[in-house]
């Protein structure tokens, strides 16, 4: 059972300013260094320090350029035609180059650089050799697929024709890489965006004065049913970065009507506006009371889909918030076999589950209706045993006795870890109940 993030974008959000807030809210540095150092890319570091926002203490994530790859897009006087800020800004990112071959000059007074290209197939490529969970890696690389779909579609061309200067794609790689790992370590598995704030005006790019949102940010949010908000900030709030994490992450759009915050994380940004450039990050848990409640069952027959289709259907469906998948055999007209897919959400979740199932399997139609059901009073505690801590759903019935379920991940994990049968950690739990 895996966390629940609420990301607040009050601010818009960037690349780097996720990487922070997740920092901030406990993922590993250690674990973020290791695998950025695996990552077959030269020419960059990273520092992770504490800045000062609208006087809060933020935490600051940069990626540092050599001198070969510096790039100096990201002015605030060369975004805008003025000084509006502090000097250099990491964060913006309009990546596509209509050049195809390998080497590119480009100059902005007396800055010029050579800069290669790289294609989407070449940064996947990147994300694939770099040494990280398989569940960092697909988060990576989905939200890399999302950028690069949107450019495609602002240059008029084919995904696989896009091609990234070698600035942004170094820029771009780090930050999602970056956010996949962090995002892991920490196990979040729903995260929650209820709209991104955004600017207006104009912004100056390689290819000229673009206007906020910029085309790849629109293309992201239209795509994706992302929220937008706009501030009346003249200024680009939400880089296509961001916009991609928020778009590849985004599990719902809805908080929990009551619910808990574990812990806060906050992310700064590199430019300066009159709205202080912060994205907040807060760990949460729901809240729930014994009474009626209300959820959706979507289900459809399929009796043309691969085992291992239905499989990773089954898995894309709870890593974007189903309560409860199922599928469960029958036989359809002229005695076809055939499975019943069984879905059980939220209504913020409805939409999204049912492009997945239309996107991941054969289906040309789902069935939905609202039910009621009647739900205990539950909270999640950490159990110590002889053995180690495993964490158990607590539930209290209506006569006010309490039970404890072993959560099975931590349970497994524990019995891999000592090398004791699961069924005698699962007894001492219990015994200990």
């Amino acid at each position: 059972m895996g966390q629940t993030l609420y990301l607040e974008c009050n601010s818009g959000i960037s690349g780097d300013m996720a990487v922070a807030a997740l920092l901030d809210l406990g993922a590993d540095e250690d674990v973020l260094r290791k695998a950025l150092d695996s990552m077959p890319v030269s020419g960059f570091g990273i520092e992770i320090s504490r800045v000062k926002k609208a006087g809060l203490d933020v935490c600051d994530f940069n990626v540092r350029l050599d001198t070969e790859h510096e790039n100096h897009d990201h002015d605030m006087e060369y975004l805008y035609g003025h000084k509006n800020g502090n000097g250099h800004n990491h964060g913006h990112e309009h990546h596509y180059s209509e050049e195809t071959h390998q080497e590119h000059s480009h100059g902005h007074g007396h800055h010029r650089h050579t800069h290669e290209h790289r294609g989407l197939t070449e940064v996947q490529e990147i994300i694939r050799k770099t040494e990280i969970s398989g569940r960092a890696e697909a988060t990576a690389l989905r939200i890399f697929e999302i950028l690069a779909q949107a450019e495609a579609k602002a240059h008029g061309v084919e995904t696989e024709d896009v091609h990234f200067h070698e600035v942004g794609a170094v820029d771009s790689i780090v930050d999602i890489v970056a956010v996949a790992v962090c995002l892991d370590d920490l196990d979040v598995t729903e995260v929650i965006v209820p709209y991104l704030c955004e600017g207006g005006g104009t912004v100056r790019c390689q290819h000229g004065i673009l206007p906020v949102p910029v085309p790849a940010v629109a293309n992201i949010v239209q795509m994706s049913g992302l929220s937008l908000q706009m501030t009346g900030v003249q200024g680009e709030l939400v880089t296509p970065t961001g916009a991609a994490i928020a778009a590849a992450v985004g599990t719902g759009k809805e908080l929990p009507e009551r619910f808990t915050v574990l812990k806060t994380g906050m992310g700064g940004g590199k430019r300066t506006y009159e709205r202080p450039s912060i994205l907040r990050a807060m760990l949460i848990q729901a809240q729930e009371e014994c009474g009626a409640d209300e959820v959706y069952k979507l289900e459809t027959n399929i009796d043309d889909c691969t085992g291992e289709l239905l499989g990773y259907t089954m898995e894309r469906l709870f890593e974007a918030g189903a309560a409860d998948v199922s599928y469960t055999p029958l036989f359809m007209k002229k005695n076809r076999p055939a499975y019943l897919l069984t879905v059980i959400c939220g209504r913020e979740c409805v939409d999204t589950l049912e492009n997945i199932i239309f996107r991941e399997t054969t289906t040309i139609g789902i069935r939905k209706v609202k039910m009621e059901r009647t739900i205990l009073e539950r909270e999640q505690e950490t159990v110590a045993l002889s053995a180690g801590e495993i964490k158990v759903k607590k539930c209290v019935l209506p006569d006010g006795t309490v039970r404890r379920y072993p959560e099975y991940e931590t349970a497994a994990r524990l019995a891999r870890e000592t090398g004791k049968p699961m069924q005698e950690i699962l007894i001492q739990q219990i015994l200990n109940n």
